[in-house]
């Protein structure tokens, strides 16, 4: 396990799906399906100006696509990238839609394929009629990836959906073949922050109250948030709420779940990123994934719960980092074991 602390930085449709195949089966990555006729699309391939810590607006080509899985509309976002990279399938946090993601995308090497999704009942995707757990959450990603024609990813889970990102590594292996998790914990068993952090994350109110978000963000969120008012209200002005229903079905999807008694079966090159001031996920828990986790290293931001948004310029070099490093096997050197004598 290795930890770095890295220095402060200023802030400036609708065709029924396969179910999953093995990876051995599946490329790295794969052409994406053509479009069946009767797929709704929320827009072709669009040009999204997406702002960047001191580039000012980058236009991003995003291909949206909604798309149904058992009944269940799925919004998708795709930037498109190159074959010879692995893609990267991004994970979202509580009541968080796709869109809050892209100052992050955009500071990712433009060769790289991200896709990112609304999970049910948040942003463009429908709420289900009943709850839904972390199991089924994984099996629904590895349907959406069948659907659209991927093999297998690089898996990044931000804060809740960092809980799913590790359900989906547990679970489909052949599928994940690297993971990325920021500012999450092992579930049930975590270092929880202040109660009234924790009663603030329990309400949907942010996400349906713009203002009320930005008002709360220093507290709930820590970091650059503290510092600057102007970041809160940005942030409060990307969400795109589904309502109070599907952001209680996200809380039930992880009351009572834990990954601590299957962490160590967790096999993939796992890089974890930490904040140093997150209210919401204390610092020793990010340590206890790198210690449970057999082919992790840990890297401390010095910022808050956020900081895959707020130090997105800082934090794109080191996953893009991990992602280029190729884990090479022990080599035995064929000399020959000569006794001592005498």
């Amino acid at each position: 396990m290795k930890t770095e602390t890295l220095p402060e930085a200023p802030v400036e449709d609708a065709v029924p799906a396969k179910e999953p195949t093995p990876a051995a089966a599946a490329p790295a990555r794969s052409r994406r399906a053509p479009k069946p006729p009767d797929t709704r699309l929320e827009g072709d391939t669009l040009a999204v100006a997406v702002p960047t810590a001191g580039k000012g607006i980058t236009p991003q080509p995003f291909v949206f696509r909604t798309i149904d899985l058992d009944g269940q509309s799925i919004r998708t976002a795709v930037r498109p990238g190159k074959a010879h990279m692995t893609p990267l399938l991004i994970f979202n946090g509580i009541g968080a839609n796709l869109e809050l993601v892209f100052p992050f995308v955009a500071a990712l090497d433009p060769d790289l394929e991200v896709i990112a999704f609304d999970v049910p009942g948040v942003g463009g995707s429908s709420t289900p009629s009943r709850p839904y757990r972390f199991p089924g959450l994984a099996k629904l990603a590895a349907r959406m990836l069948d659907y659209l024609d991927y093999g297998q990813v690089t898996a990044i889970g931000v804060s809740w959906g960092g809980a799913l990102a590790q359900q989906f590594a547990h679970d489909y292996p052949e599928r994940c073949k690297k993971l990325i998790l920021a500012a999450t914990a092992a579930g049930a068993v975590m270092v929880p922050g202040k109660p009234k952090v924790l009663w603030r994350m329990a309400s949907p109110r942010r996400y349906i109250q713009p203002s009320y978000g930005a008002h709360i963000a220093p507290d709930i969120y820590g970091g650059a948030f503290r510092r600057d008012p102007k970041l809160a209200m940005a942030f409060a002005a990307k969400v795109r709420s589904s309502g109070k229903l599907g952001y209680y079905w996200q809380l039930f999807a992880g009351l009572g779940w834990t990954s601590i008694h299957w962490l160590h079966k967790i096999q993939q090159p796992t890089l974890i990123l930490a904040g140093d001031d997150d209210p919401i996920i204390p610092l020793v828990n990010m340590r206890l994934l790198a210690w449970r986790i057999p082919n992790a290293e840990l890297h401390v931001i010095d910022d808050g719960h956020l900081f895959l948004v707020t130090r997105a310029e800082t934090v794109a070099p080191i996953i893009m980092k991990f992602l280029a490093e190729e884990r090479q096997r022990a080599v035995m050197h064929p000399r020959p074991f000569t006794p001592k004598t005498g």
